[in-house]
């Protein structure tokens, strides 16, 4: 039989996570969880952080960017489309050499 995937968990099978829309408490802590999920299951591997956001909270910002200098594994940051205001800085938080716009 076929089973139906939702998108997202297929994504972060390849340790892919999405970062769209504004920058608020509950988008923190759905990253926050995967980043920490994907840090727990293989620190050695890379982490792909998709950024597509206007901005918005900085505590929100500031805290998904302090678990990114926490945990283990490298965190490569890619803008697609915009990456303003807080997520312009969730962008440059990513590892150095492994940010691109």
């Amino acid at each position: 039989g076929e089973r139906a995937y939702d998108i997202y968990s297929r994504l972060l099978k390849d340790r892919i996570i999405m970062l769209s829309g504004e920058v608020n408490d509950q988008m923190a802590n759905s990253v926050i969880a995967q980043l920490l999920f994907l840090d727990a299951q293989d620190f050695e591997k890379d982490i792909y952080l998709f950024i597509n956001s206007p901005g918005g909270v900085i505590t929100s910002g500031k805290a998904m960017l302090d678990t990114i200098n926490f945990i283990k594994s490298d965190v490569q940051t890619i803008a697609i489309g915009m990456a303003a205001s807080m997520a312009s800085v969730l962008l440059a938080g990513g590892t150095k050499g492994k940010r691109f716009a």
